[in-house]
């Protein structure tokens, strides 16, 4: 029983690494209420197993001091929570993309995320044309189909003008993490249905399939949703742009 109980325990811990990081021991401890000694035992066991790593991130006014400790979710922990089949699946779309090219695997990807589309975009648009309210609405259904999503609002600050307010949408878990590391166009294909659903252009600053430790989507509010957006362009469209510009974080 008290074996069950520390794993648990150690559950929680991983969640809230995954929903929050990078966070600190001490910040996790304030969050979960536990002893700075009982946090820092399951973050070592964690570490120990491939699970979390360290990221170490400089604070603001920190002087020379060392960077802080902060603990994010690793490549094997985002494996671990739901990447079955991966391996299937990445010899067929190889071998679909030697068949029949490259525009193939990418309707693929299209029409996988259509599903996910025709779902959201109901809920999205009963929030309204408000951009930051759109953002959120589809932050709580990327959540509820286990992308841990989070938006958080970016105000900017004078002499920047307030139509330079953004909001910053992200995902702390990707079930395709590994597919889309191998395929980008996964990465593409779903930046383009942001832009669709919230309805305004946006930018992926980071994925997980690229290293990054969240999914990062920049969405700037500084005009009201266009209503109606464009569907997405076809396989094969010269004049498409790919979104999947990104900073290693």
């Amino acid at each position: 029983m008290a074996a069950d109980a520390e794993e648990r325990t150690r559950d929680r811990v991983l969640a809230a690494v995954l929903e929050h990081g990078p966070i600190s021991a001490a910040e996790l401890g304030e969050l979960l209420g536990f002893t700075p000694a009982a946090v820092r035992r399951h973050l070592d066991h964690l570490s120990r197993h491939g699970v979390i790593e360290v990221k170490r991130a400089s604070r603001a006014g920190a002087g020379a001091g060392r960077p802080a400790r902060r603990y994010v979710l690793s490549s094997q922990g985002q494996s671990t929570l739901g990447n079955d089949y991966l391996d299937i699946a990445s010899s067929a779309l190889r071998r679909l993309g030697e068949m029949a090219g490259q525009d193939a695997v990418r309707e693929f990807a299209v029409e996988r995320f259509a599903e996910m589309e025709r779902r959201y975009a109901p809920e999205i648009e009963r929030a309204g044309t408000d951009i930051t309210a759109r953002a959120q609405a589809l932050s709580e259904a990327l959540s509820r189909d286990g992308f841990v999503a989070s938006a958080q609002s970016i105000e900017a600050k004078a002499p920047l003008p307030a139509a330079l307010s953004s909001v910053q949408l992200c995902q702390g878990h990707c079930p395709i993490q590994q597919l889309a590391a191998q395929f980008p166009v996964f990465c593409d294909v779903e930046t383009e249905l942001f832009s669709r659903l919230v309805g305004v252009d946006v930018r992926r600053l980071s994925t997980l399939a690229r290293g990054g430790h969240v999914c990062t989507t920049h969405i700037p509010t500084g005009r009201p949703a266009a209503i109606g957006a464009p569907s997405p362009a076809g396989p094969g469209n010269p004049d498409e742009v790919s979104n999947h510009l990104q900073e290693r974080p």
